[in-house]
Protein backbone atom coordinates (compact mmCIF):
# COMPACT_ATOMS: atom_id res chain seq x y z
CA UNK A 1 0.00 0.00 0.00
CA UNK A 2 2.64 2.73 0.58
CA UNK A 3 4.65 1.42 -2.57
CA UNK A 4 1.06 2.69 -4.57
CA UNK A 5 0.98 6.21 -2.50
CA UNK A 6 4.61 6.74 -3.59
CA UNK A 7 3.87 5.87 -7.10
CA UNK A 8 0.68 7.99 -7.31
CA UNK A 9 2.73 11.05 -6.07
CA UNK A 10 5.08 10.32 -8.17
CA UNK A 11 2.68 10.52 -11.31
CA UNK A 12 1.01 13.47 -10.15
CA UNK A 13 4.56 15.13 -9.75
CA UNK A 14 5.12 13.88 -13.34
CA UNK A 15 1.66 15.35 -14.72
CA UNK A 16 2.94 18.47 -13.26
CA UNK A 17 6.49 18.39 -15.10
CA UNK A 18 4.26 17.30 -18.42
CA UNK A 19 1.95 20.31 -17.82
CA UNK A 20 5.18 22.71 -17.47
CA UNK A 21 7.02 21.18 -20.33
CA UNK A 22 3.29 21.71 -22.60
CA UNK A 23 3.02 25.31 -21.86
CA UNK A 24 6.21 26.34 -23.31
CA UNK A 25 8.47 25.55 -20.36
CA UNK A 26 8.64 27.49 -17.41
CA UNK A 27 8.51 31.19 -19.35
CA UNK A 28 5.62 29.75 -20.87
CA UNK A 29 3.65 28.76 -18.22
CA UNK A 30 4.55 32.26 -16.76
CA UNK A 31 3.44 34.25 -19.36
CA UNK A 32 0.01 31.72 -19.70
CA UNK A 33 -0.62 32.20 -16.10
CA UNK A 34 0.35 36.18 -15.95
CA UNK A 35 -2.66 36.54 -19.25
CA UNK A 36 -5.41 34.36 -17.48
CA UNK A 37 -8.02 36.02 -15.61
CA UNK A 38 -7.49 36.87 -11.93
CA UNK A 39 -10.33 33.90 -11.11
CA UNK A 40 -7.93 31.49 -13.61
CA UNK A 41 -4.57 32.39 -11.76
CA UNK A 42 -6.57 31.90 -8.27
CA UNK A 43 -7.52 29.03 -9.42
CA UNK A 44 -3.65 27.91 -10.08
CA UNK A 45 -2.33 29.31 -7.34
CA UNK A 46 -5.18 26.93 -5.34
CA UNK A 47 -4.14 24.07 -7.11
CA UNK A 48 -0.65 24.31 -6.46
CA UNK A 49 -0.96 25.31 -2.59
CA UNK A 50 -3.42 21.90 -3.01
CA UNK A 51 -0.40 20.02 -4.41
CA UNK A 52 2.11 21.20 -1.66
CA UNK A 53 -0.29 20.44 0.95
CA UNK A 54 -0.47 16.81 -0.61
CA UNK A 55 3.14 16.38 -1.04
CA UNK A 56 4.20 18.07 2.10
CA UNK A 57 1.15 16.64 4.72
CA UNK A 58 -0.76 13.73 2.88
CA UNK A 59 2.08 11.47 1.42
CA UNK A 60 3.73 11.64 4.34
CA UNK A 61 0.78 11.30 6.51
CA UNK A 62 -0.57 8.19 4.15
CA UNK A 63 2.67 6.17 4.04
CA UNK A 64 3.19 6.72 7.82
CA UNK A 65 -0.54 5.32 8.41
CA UNK A 66 -0.13 2.41 6.09
CA UNK A 67 3.46 1.39 6.32
CA UNK A 68 1.46 -1.93 7.89
CA UNK A 69 4.45 -2.21 10.48
CA UNK A 70 1.49 -2.84 13.49
CA UNK A 71 3.61 -5.40 15.42
CA UNK A 72 5.57 -4.12 18.59
CA UNK A 73 8.45 -5.84 18.17
CA UNK A 74 11.95 -5.53 15.50
CA UNK A 75 11.98 -5.91 12.25
CA UNK A 76 8.20 -6.37 12.10
CA UNK A 77 7.90 -9.71 14.72
CA UNK A 78 5.75 -10.08 16.72
CA UNK A 79 6.40 -10.17 20.53
CA UNK A 80 3.78 -11.66 23.24
CA UNK A 81 3.55 -10.04 26.64
CA UNK A 82 6.18 -12.16 28.01
CA UNK A 83 8.78 -11.43 25.36
CA UNK A 84 7.75 -7.96 25.66
CA UNK A 85 8.67 -7.66 29.28
CA UNK A 86 11.78 -9.73 28.27
CA UNK A 87 12.32 -7.01 25.81
CA UNK A 88 12.08 -4.19 28.94
CA UNK A 89 14.16 -6.47 31.29
CA UNK A 90 16.72 -6.75 28.95
CA UNK A 91 17.14 -3.25 28.02
CA UNK A 92 17.58 -3.17 31.97
CA UNK A 93 19.83 -5.65 33.00
CA UNK A 94 21.94 -6.66 29.57
CA UNK A 95 21.84 -4.22 26.64
CA UNK A 96 25.10 -2.38 28.64
CA UNK A 97 27.06 -5.60 28.31
CA UNK A 98 25.74 -7.19 25.79
CA UNK A 99 25.07 -6.82 21.90
CA UNK A 100 21.74 -7.27 20.43
CA UNK A 101 20.82 -5.25 17.07
CA UNK A 102 16.64 -5.85 17.94
CA UNK A 103 17.52 -3.83 21.15
CA UNK A 104 20.01 -1.13 20.13
CA UNK A 105 22.21 -3.03 22.40
CA UNK A 106 26.27 -1.78 21.79
CA UNK A 107 27.69 -3.74 24.78
CA UNK A 108 31.35 -4.60 24.32
CA UNK A 109 31.60 -6.79 27.49
CA UNK A 110 29.47 -9.93 26.70
CA UNK A 111 29.20 -11.52 24.03
CA UNK A 112 27.29 -10.99 20.93
CA UNK A 113 24.20 -12.93 21.06
CA UNK A 114 23.16 -11.92 17.12
CA UNK A 115 26.41 -14.27 16.79
CA UNK A 116 26.24 -16.59 19.32
CA UNK A 117 21.92 -16.94 18.56
CA UNK A 118 21.73 -18.79 22.26
CA UNK A 119 18.36 -21.16 22.71
CA UNK A 120 16.04 -20.30 25.42
CA UNK A 121 17.64 -23.62 27.87
CA UNK A 122 21.63 -21.87 27.18
CA UNK A 123 19.89 -18.12 28.25
CA UNK A 124 18.45 -19.52 31.66
CA UNK A 125 21.79 -21.61 32.29
CA UNK A 126 23.97 -18.49 31.69
CA UNK A 127 21.58 -15.98 33.81
CA UNK A 128 21.34 -18.66 36.85
CA UNK A 129 25.06 -19.20 36.61
CA UNK A 130 26.68 -16.59 35.53
CA UNK A 131 29.68 -16.69 33.01
CA UNK A 132 33.15 -16.10 33.16
CA UNK A 133 35.69 -15.77 29.92
CA UNK A 134 38.30 -13.81 28.43
CA UNK A 135 37.81 -10.07 30.24
CA UNK A 136 34.04 -9.83 31.34
CA UNK A 137 32.18 -11.57 33.82
CA UNK A 138 28.87 -12.17 34.04
CA UNK A 139 27.18 -12.42 37.39
CA UNK A 140 25.05 -15.46 38.50
CA UNK A 141 21.56 -14.91 39.64
CA UNK A 142 20.89 -11.25 37.58
CA UNK A 143 17.13 -12.50 36.96
CA UNK A 144 14.97 -15.12 38.28
CA UNK A 145 11.80 -17.63 37.40
CA UNK A 146 9.82 -15.78 34.92
CA UNK A 147 11.62 -12.90 34.53
CA UNK A 148 14.98 -14.88 33.47
CA UNK A 149 12.35 -16.94 31.25
CA UNK A 150 11.24 -13.67 29.81
CA UNK A 151 13.91 -12.31 28.84
CA UNK A 152 15.36 -15.71 27.40
CA UNK A 153 12.11 -16.06 25.23
CA UNK A 154 12.68 -12.44 23.63
CA UNK A 155 16.70 -13.11 22.94
CA UNK A 156 15.83 -16.50 21.31
CA UNK A 157 13.03 -14.82 19.39
CA UNK A 158 15.30 -11.72 18.24
CA UNK A 159 18.72 -12.41 18.31
CA UNK A 160 20.75 -12.67 14.74
CA UNK A 161 17.03 -11.73 13.30
CA UNK A 162 17.74 -7.61 12.93
CA UNK A 163 20.67 -5.66 10.92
Amino acid sequence: MTGLVIVLAFLALGAAVVFVAMSGGPQGTRRRLSSESRRGTKGVGLAVGAVMVLFGVAVPGLTFALSGDESDGPAGLELNAVQTEGRELFAENCSTCHILSASNAVGRVGPNLDVLRPNVDLTLDAIANGRARGAGQMPAGLLQGEQASAVAQYIDLVAGRVR
